[in-house]
Order: structure tokens, then C-alpha cells, then sequence
């Protein structure tokens, strides 16, 4: 399982702290879980193991494992604005314990947060968060600095250059 093995790489402290925010609230724990499982499973499913790569399927898996964590938290959490919350925290955790090289965690922390906007946006309708995030994948944005990051506020970027 790719989660248990990644957090088999976390440094003691690195450990720590992610059980001192489980701890905080217990009853996180499972959606997240859930929710990343299911990430990483339509993510193979779509997209082989390309996904793991800083190319626009990369922003495809980023956005869309914000979004479910906001809706599988959302029961727990009580609202919205706590299940972006949450997500934000542990997402971000992520990234400060990701072996990222800067302008990666960059990207990586602008897709969750587009993932979050789509849950916000989203939250009463029916959509088909797949397709809708297919359809942004698409159009992401190939950056190359934080300047041009902090310009698509409203884009899926990458930077893989394209092959």
C-alpha cells in the first residue's frame, strides 16, 4: 500500500507530528484515508503511473485528493469551511515532508488549493468532479517560476516539459 509505505519513510519527528495532528482529531483519520486511497486508485486507473511525475496528471491527482478529502471530511467536520480547513492542514503537511524540490511543492500546494476551490464551488450541486477535473487537466498551465505560478490563480498548472 503506498500510504504505509510512505509514511515508513517519515523521520521519527516527521512521524510525530503527523500523529500529534491525528490525535487532534481522531475522527479524521479514516475519511482521509479514504480519501487518498480513492485518489491514488483513480489515479492508476486514468492514468498509469504518469502521476507521479510533475506533469499535468500530477495536478490532476493533487486537485482531486483535496477535493475528496473536503468531501469525506465534510460529514465530521460539520462544514465547509472546517473540511477545507482540515484539508489545507494535512495536505500542506504533505508537502513540508515531501522530499520536493521548491518550485514542485509550489505546484503541488496551488493544484490542492485549486481542489479545495471546486469542493467550495461545488458543495450542494451534482457534478462529476472527474470530468470537470479531466476537463481542467487539459488546460493546465506549464510554468517555470513562482512568478508564473502566482499569475494562474484559477488554472491547474505543471512543469514537466512537455515530450
Amino acid at each position: 500500500m503506498a500510504i504505509i509505505r510512505r509514511i515508513a519513510t517519515l523521520k521519527f519527528k516527521e512521524l510525530v507530528i503527523l500523529c500529534v495532528i491525528f490525535l487532534r482529531r481522531p475522527f479524521f483519520l479514516i475519511p482521509t484515508y479514504n480519501a487518498t486511497n480513492k485518489t491514488v486508485e483513480i489515479c492508476n486507473r486514468l492514468y498509469g503511473q504518469l502521476h507521479h511525475e510533475d506533469n499535468r496528471t500530477n495536478a490532476f491527482r493533487h486537485a482531486l485528493w483535496n477535493y475528496l478529502i473536503c468531501k469525506y471530511c465534510l460529514n465530521i467536520a460539520g462544514s465547509e469551511e472546517k473540511s477545507v480547513s482540515w484539508s489545507k492542514e494535512i495536505t500542506d503537511l504533505h508537502e513540508r515532508l515531501s522530499p520536493n524540490e521548491a518550485l514542485a511543492g509550489r505546484m503541488d500546494l496551488h493544484n490542492n488549493r485549486i481542489g479545495r476551490n471546486l469542493f467550495l464551488n461545488s458543495c450542494g450541486k451534482e457534478i462529476d468532479v472527474i470530468a470537470v477535473l479531466q476537463q481542467m487537466t487539459n488546460e493546465a498551465v506549464q510554468v517555470g517560476s513562482p512568478q508564473e505560478i502566482e499569475e494562474e490563480r484559477e488554472n491547474l498548472i505543471f512543469i514537466e516539459k512537455l515530450k
